[in-house]
């Protein structure tokens, strides 16, 4: 069964196949579901759901949680057999998560549909989501507050946008209803009468319009003591004087939007060729708008690519492959099998390049398989980085070398002690950034600066680079960066402040991290943080606490936090935190090498401290020489987000 769930109003959850409603028995249950609905996919304490369910926990309130979880499992899951592990509402760590789908959520759908619109209509099918006041079950709970006004305020703002979209198209007649109702109900925003007032104007009712505006700073200066702000006022000034642009025939941006559109269509009909090559350029620019935007842009990256090579042209996919040369700056990929799949499709793509094609073609590849191949062992990574960026040089292409030194910086990770390579490869991206007007190498060259002084412990240094990187981001709207500059904050408390404090740096930014589309980064990032914490104040980790019967089925007897890919190297530690030595050791000689990433010094640095706990001293002989080139470096701070102490303490 596949289950819905709806907040846009009462909270619901419905059969998606039967669209019947789920019984959910009573008020805490439906209270217990409406919190992890929430925390959106993230882990809830046990301690947090307690305090935010009871104003005064009796002395049950976890065993009676504990039930009414068991309850909301059998309903939401009723065919799933006894004893085995739930795989929506779960338990995990030191509390429970809903892993719904966020196309299972409405508020989600709200969201993402709101994002996405650019037309009326699509506004009106996003607003059509709403039954009512978002968590009208739990409207006084203090823990729903910040959601509801999220929400709601994005409800407010697409009323806005879809009346400012009707205006630009000339429907103005369409939006006074929907724009009187809105006013009415929220007579402080300023922005609604403003509509109002013009979309009554532009369907002939001038004395109405001016009456809107009246009865507008009446409201703000009897009830508020305010007065009406610049917009009202001259658009009140430009009713009076006629004004001709209130007509709205140049139309706005997204009728500027439509019509360029349309002249495209026109132009290219069914060019499937000049289509694809344009698509990947929207992509890429959909991209690093972060969030769903980049995780839409991965999903549509691989449909061109196969579209291209189904055409049979080597040099159109060459373009096409080559054009998506979207920055990257975490050395982990998001998806490894799609990764492959781009990597592979290159590689048969150079294979079939004619021998006269243009050599910018070739080096384009290259750094996709640079790029794309990072994080993996493979010795072909960083051989067609540095084709690429010999390439790249000999053509004089400051665009081409940018992208191959950005395949440079991915295979820069392959052993300890590369933070000064990486910070000149930095350098130059920054350079050419601001040389050739390319904002984007520009932020993520500033970004590897930081993660290399973050490396060498230089905090004022980091700042610097984290401030330059902020001051292009807010130019040219870069919302991921502040995700990476926010981590590095933390990394400076847990290195230069007291626990609690680095403590609640992390969390806060953990808490964006699942909104920035990108998974690779966000996986077990938090607990490994967190672990890095407590070791770098001498504090020994905390032991995982034990599973709950509902959660215990084979293969299951180790789960606390998503450790996520790191789950090898910080499990030999958690489990000495138990006691366990014999499974302990098992585990140690089972780590595989870690991946060539820009935690290769922290895997490292945890192996060897379990090794030295246990006394194997062939583990630890292998990590003295991987680490000693780093012997100057904080152990995972290359990587700008965390950090486990000074590689020398290790050694």
């Amino acid at each position: 069964m596949r289950v819905e769930f709806e907040v846009l109003g009462p909270v619901t959850a419905r059969d998606a196949d039967s669209g019947r409603p789920i019984a959910l028995k009573g008020p805490r249950h439906r209270a217990v579901l409406a919190r992890l609905l929430v925390a959106r996919r993230r882990v809830v304490p046990v301690p947090r759901l307690v305090a935010d369910l009871w104003d005064e926990p009796p002395a049950g309130a976890v065993p009676a949680l504990r039930t009414f979880v068991a309850a909301l499992r059998r309903a939401l899951e009723p065919d799933r057999p006894p004893r085995t592990p739930a795989r929506l509402l779960i338990t995990e760590g030191p509390g429970y998560a809903l892993r719904a789908d966020p196309a299972t959520v409405d508020a989600e759908r709200f969201s993402s549909a709101v994002a996405a619109a650019t037309t009326p209509d699509a506004l009106a099918e996003a607003l059509a989501l709403w039954r009512g006041p978002a968590y009208a079950d739990v409207a006084d709970a203090p823990w729903a507050r910040t959601e509801r006004s999220r929400l709601g305020e994005l409800r407010l703002q697409a009323v806005e946008r879809r009346a400012a979209l009707l205006l630009d198209r000339g429907r103005a007649a369409e939006a006074v209803p929907d724009l009187d109702a809105h006013a009415a109900e929220h007579p402080w925003r300023e922005d609604g009468w403003r509509l109002l007032a013009l979309a009554l104007y532009r369907t002939g009712r001038q004395g109405e319009a001016l009456a809107v505006l009246r009865r507008a700073r009446a409201l703000l200066v009897e009830q508020l003591g305010v007065d009406p702000g610049p917009a009202l006022r001259r658009l009140e000034a430009d009713i009076l004087a006629q004004s001709g642009h209130l007509e709205g025939t140049a139309g706005g941006v997204e009728q500027v939007w439509e019509r360029t559109a349309a002249a495209y269509d026109r132009a290219v009909g069914g060019g499937s060729r000049v289509r694809l090559e344009s698509t990947v350029g929207l992509l890429r620019e959909l991209a690093v708008t972060g969030g769903g935007g980049l995780e839409a842009a991965r999903d549509q990256r691989t449909a061109a690519v196969a579209a291209a090579e189904e055409l049979g042209d080597p040099e159109l996919t060459a373009r096409v492959i080559g054009a998506y040369d979207v920055p990257a700056i975490w050395t982990r990929v998001d998806d490894p099998e799609q990764a492959a799949r781009v990597v592979a499709s290159a590689e048969r793509t150079l294979a079939a390049l004619p021998p006269d094609a243009h050599p910018a073609a070739r080096a384009r590849l290259l750094a996709t398989v640079a790029v794309e191949s990072r994080g993996t062992r493979s010795a072909r990574g960083p051989r067609a980085a540095g084709e690429a960026v010999r390439l790249a040089r000999e053509l004089g292409d400051a665009p081409l070398l940018a992208f191959a030194l950005n395949g440079l910086f991915m295979q820069s990770c392959r052993g300890s002690g590369l933070a000064g390579r990486r910070e000149e490869i930095g350098a130059e991206l920054v350079t050419l950034g601001e040389r050739h007007a390319l904002p984007s190498y520009g932020i993520l060259g500033r970004l590897i600066r930081l993660q290399a002084r973050c490396a060498r412990a230089d905090f004022a240094g980091a700042d610097a680079q984290a401030a330059a990187a902020e001051r292009l981001a807010e130019r040219y709207d870069r919302p991921l960066v502040g995700v990476f500059t926010q981590w590095y904050g933390a990394l400076k408390l847990a290195e230069t402040g007291t626990v609690p404090q680095a403590e609640a740096a992390y969390r806060a930014a953990a808490d964006g991290l699942p909104d920035a589309g990108m998974p690779g980064l966000a996986a077990g990032l938090l607990p490994l943080a967190l672990l890095g914490l407590r070791i770098r104040h001498g504090l020994p980790p905390e032991p995982e606490p034990e599973l709950e019967p509902e959660a215990a089925a084979p293969g299951a007897a180790f789960r606390a936090a998503d450790w996520g890919p790191y789950a090898p190297w910080t499990r030999p530690l958690l489990l000495l935190a138990r006691n366990r030595r014999a499974e302990a050791a098992a585990a140690l000689r089972a780590l595989p090498p870690p991946p060539y990433d820009l935690l290769y010094e922290a895997m490292w640095c945890l192996t060897a401290r379990a090794a030295a706990l246990l006394g194997d001293r062939e583990t630890l002989r292998r990590a003295r020489a991987e680490l000693a080139p780093a012997a100057g470096e904080l152990a995972g701070a290359g990587s700008g987000l965390l950090t486990l102490g000074p590689v020398a303490d290790y050694l």
